[in-house]
C-alpha cells in the first residue's frame, strides 16, 4: 500500500465520490484511506481528525456545487445569476442526494462546529456574491435600493428563498425571477 497521497485535493475528491455513491455515513478516515489506496496515517498527514476531514469535505462539496461558471456575464445580471444558482442547486441535489436537507440541517442542529463553520462560510460567500451581482447589474432601477431597503437586505431575501427552495427541492427559478423583475427593474 502506498503511504503518500498526491494531494489534499485527491483525498477530498475521493471523499466526494464516497459521498456521491454511499452517502455521508460512508466517510471515515479508514474508508477514505482504503478508497485512496493509502494508509490511515497518510490521511492524518492532511486532516487531524474525522471532524476535520468531514468539515473539509463539506466545504469541498459546496465549492463544487457553486463554483463560478465559465460565462462571467452570469455575474453581471441578477436574474441570470439566480437562474444559474437554481440550476446549480438542482445539480447539487442530483450529485449529492440529501446533502442540502439532511446534512446541512444536521450541522445546524448538531454539535459539529467545523462543518457548521465551513457551511456558514459558504453561505456568507454566496450572500456576498449576490450583493456584488446586485451592485453590478446595470438594469436595476437607480431608486430600487434605499436606506430602508438595502442591497444586503435584498440579497438576504434572495438567499432565504434559495434555502427554502433547497428544503422543498423545488429548483424552478421562475417565482424568484419574477420577484426580482417586479422589485428591481
Amino acid at each position: 500500500m502506498n503511504t503518500v497521497v498526491t494531494s489534499k485535493e485527491e483525498i477530498l475528491k475521493t471523499s466526494r465520490e464516497l459521498i456521491r455513491q454511499q452517502g455521508w455515513s460512508a466517510v471515515s478516515i479508514r474508508s477514505v484511506a482504503a478508497a485512496c489506496g493509502v494508509s490511515v496515517g497518510s490521511i492524518y498527514n492532511y486532516f487531524e481528525s474525522k471532524a476535520d476531514l468531514m468539515g473539509a469535505a463539506v466545504e469541498s462539496v459546496w465549492f463544487e456545487i457553486f463554483h463560478r461558471p465559465e460565462d462571467r456575464a452570469v455575474f453581471q445580471d441578477t436574474q441570470a445569476c439566480m437562474a444559474w444558482m437554481y440550476e446549480r442547486m438542482a445539480y447539487g441535489c442530483r450529485q449529492y442526494p440529501g446533502f442540502f436537507t439532511l446534512h446541512s440541517l444536521g450541522f445546524l442542529q448538531g454539535d459539529k462546529a467545523a462543518g457548521k463553520q465551513r457551511m456558514q462560510w459558504a453561505w456568507r460567500h454566496i450572500q456576498e456574491e449576490l450583493c456584488a451581482v446586485l451592485r453590478q447589474d446595470a438594469r436595476i432601477r437607480p431608486d430600487a435600493f434605499r436606506e430602508q431597503f438595502t442591497v444586503e437586505a435584498f440579497a438576504d431575501v434572495l438567499f432565504s428563498l434559495m434555502l427554502s427552495a433547497l428544503l422543498k427541492e423545488d429548483y424552478d427559478p421562475a417565482p424568484v425571477l419574477e420577484i426580482i423583475r417586479r422589485t428591481l427593474y
